[in-house]
């Protein structure tokens, strides 16, 4: 691969990784060259307790019941 190439490449992965705060850049090489780049992102999100999620999958089930039996 040439230099230009190089850089090129260079450029290209550099700018996957931008920004990029969970995830992975694979770079697929095929012969000895570069033929792919996948970027996958990930988000994370906070945890809530198990009981905060319990509380609150409860109160929706109690209003959909709710919404049923006023739509009866």
């Amino acid at each position: 691969m040439s230099k230009e190439h190089d850089h090129i490449w260079q450029q290209r992965i550099a700018e996957q990784l931008d920004g990029l705060q969970y995830g992975q850049v694979i770079v697929t090489v095929h012969d000895g060259q570069i033929v792919q780049i996948d970027r996958t992102e990930r988000t994370r999100y906070p945890l809530t307790s198990a009981k905060e999620s319990d509380d609150r999958h409860s109160v929706s089930k109690h209003k959909a019941a709710h919404r049923r039996l006023a739509s009866s």
